[in-house]
Order: structure tokens, then sequence, then C-alpha cells
């Protein structure tokens, strides 16, 4: 497992539960300054997070509790959208409280510290990470890329599909594969996630002419209604005012045009519901990319992305 995983993936873990285990457990983390995992339980009304370390609890300062707040530059929503989640901390000290009860001192930020000069800051374009879904908005998803530190993907680097919203496509606390795409003016990742999905010959091949398949209509225009067969496969099927975005409809597949990059559909019936979304497939999980095209050989409109 990555050192400086996406917070989450250590909580469970035998070792994570042996430390917590006992105090001779915690006093062996804090001598040898491990990385622990635990659940917040408390943002007290100074912002400091009480977090579950088993046989104890621990407290992290405000200040300690992410990147960038003793700077100004995050906001404390920060600290208290971590309630009920597990943060990744170090133990620097022990201590007691007001009622003589013993509790451990805690650093997050020591361990984002880590993170990015031992991890995040030597990834480069077209390296494959692990990242979590950490909350959503009109214009993209916030990933923790490592140790709760963000990094932003954009909407229309999350599938060649166009999506109304991120939701239409993850859930938040989702784990996904990214890839990265480059560093923002402040130096913060910026990633990109529909190269892993596959190329159209990719996708097409799983659909065949002559078949009634499922999709859901991503967008309804005057000269057709677009269906998403995959989130990097869409077809275009004649306008129907019977129609709305978000419906998931079956399509019968009319011809499949490599040399076009198209997919011509019929919408045999349409209907707004509530299923579950599939697993994302990827085609490419690991390792780096240089160079991703998406569109056939020998079709006129070249559609790719250059990492390097």
């Amino acid at each position: 497992m990555n050192k400086f995983a996406p917070e989450g993936q250590l909580l469970a873990t035998a070792e994570n539960q042996r430390y917590m285990a006992s105090q001779a457990g915690l006093q062996e983390a804090a001598a040898s300054a491990t990385v622990l995992e635990g659940r917040v339980l408390l943002c007290d009304g100074e912002h400091n997070l009480h977090v579950d370390l088993g046989i104890m609890q621990g407290i992290v300062p405000r200040l300690d509790g992410a990147l960038g707040i003793a700077e100004g530059e995050v906001r404390d929503i920060a600290l208290i959208s971590r309630v009920n989640k597990p943060i990744m901390v170090r133990i620097v000290g022990f201590d007691v409280n007001e009622s003589g009860e013993p509790f451990a001192r805690l650093s997050r930020v020591s361990v984002q510290r880590d993170c990015v000069d031992k991890y995040i800051s030597r990834l480069l374009p077209g390296d494959i990470i692990d990242a979590r879904v950490s909350h959503m908005e009109n214009f993209g998803v916030f990933c923790d890329v490592g140790a709760g530190v963000s990094a932003l993907l954009p909407i229309d680097a999350i599938s060649v599909s166009r999506i109304p919203h991120p939701s239409a496509r993850f859930s938040a606390g989702q784990m996904i594969k990214t890839v990265v795409k480059g560093r923002d003016d402040q130096g913060r990742l910026l990633l990109s996630h529909k190269e892993l999905l596959g190329t159209w010959e990719e996708n097409a091949a799983m659909f065949q002419a002559g078949q009634t398949v499922p999709g859901i209509i991503r967008s309804v225009e005057k000269y057709g209604v677009f269906v998403e067969l995959a989130p990097n496969l869409a077809g275009l099927a004649e306008f129907s005012e019977d129609v709305a975005e978000g419906y998931h409809a079956s399509v019968y597949i009319k011809s499949i045009l490599p040399e076009r990059m198209k997919i011509k559909l019929i919408i045999v019936d349409s209907f707004p519901a509530d299923y579950p979304s599939k697993p994302l497939k990827y085609f490419v999980n690991s390792g780096s990319i240089d160079h991703w095209k998406y569109s056939p050989d020998g079709c006129e409109r070249v559609t790719e992305t250059r990492f390097t």
C-alpha cells in the first residue's frame, strides 16, 4: 500500500489496530513517528479535532489540522467536514485533560507535509494515481490524493461523455483512478480521468450493430439526441420531444462508423429511473502514460491528450 494513500485506507489495517490496542502501542507509534489513522469524533468550538485512538482520544489543534489553515489559505470547513471520517495523524506527545484523563497530542499537518515532499512533489504529468472523491462542485471534483491533500479533477476531464454534474459519475468517498494532468499556479495537482476509460475503438468494441442496449440521455439538441452507452462513448439518435436529459433509455444500434467516430441509434424507449451507476471500467490503471489518442486512426477529427 502507498504510504501516503488517500485517508481511509489505514483505519482497518492490522498494524493500525495493533498500535491502538494499548497505551504501550501508542507510545511505540509516538516514538517511531508512525502514521496512524483514527476517526474524528468531534470538532470543538475552537475547531480542534478530537480523534478516536482506540484506548484513548487524541486532539489535533486547529493549526495542525490541515495544510494552509495557519496561512489562511484554507478555510475551517476543511476541519469541520472531517467529523465522523478518518484522518492520518502522528502522535507528538501525551498529556492529561482537566479531568485527569490522558490524551494524545496529534499532528495531521506533519503527515501532509511529508506526503507533499516525498510523494506529491515527485509526481509527473501522465502518472496514474489513486484518489478518493472528497466533495463535488458544478465545476469538478476535489480528490484526496494522499493524507488528505486535495487536488482538483475538472468536470470536463472526467469522461468524454459530458455530464451535468460530477455526481452523475461519482459518489462522495469513492476510490477512483486518476492521471496527473499538471499543476496550477500554486503548485497544486490538477487531475484527469477520461484517459483511463478507453479510446473510442476500445469502447465501441463492446457493442455491435443490431443490438438493443441500455443508455443514458445526456443531451437533447435540435439535430438529435446524444445517448451515453459508456462513460467514454455516446451515440446519436434522431430528435424526439418525448425524451429529457438524464432519462434512461433502451436504444437500437443502427450502425457503428469508426471512420466518422459515430454510432447511429434509434431510441426504443426512454423513462426516468434511479438506477445505480455501473462500476467504472479502467482500460489503464497503473504506471504512466505520455500520449492518449481517443479517436480511431484515419478519422478526420482527432481527439487526444499529450502529457509531455
